[in-house]
């Protein structure tokens, strides 16, 4: 089974639409990068130049804040990550 990343609205049409994309990874940062691997665009959109998360992002684990060391949080199959 996949970890779900969610796409706000505003990011969509780097994902051709999707609003719900299936990834794999152990964490979230593992699970955005597969993520960029499908979509590459989403990269500048999401990452700093030091490949760091951008400020005005949110990241939420079945609807918990993974705040701080985001891109560090565990996640498992089944689990739904939204960037906001």
């Amino acid at each position: 089974m996949s970890i779900y990343v969610n796409i706000h609205r505003t990011h969509r049409s780097y994902t051709e639409g999707l609003e719900r994309i299936p990834v794999e990874g152990r964490t979230v940062g593992e699970c955005l990068e597969a993520l960029i691997r499908k979509y590459p665009g989403l990269r500048k959109s999401l990452f700093d130049q030091n490949d760091g998360l951008r400020k005005h992002f949110e990241i939420y684990v079945n609807a918990e804040s993974a705040y701080p060391d985001e891109l560090k949080k565990p996640v498992r199959s089944g689990d739904e990550i939204h960037v906001t």
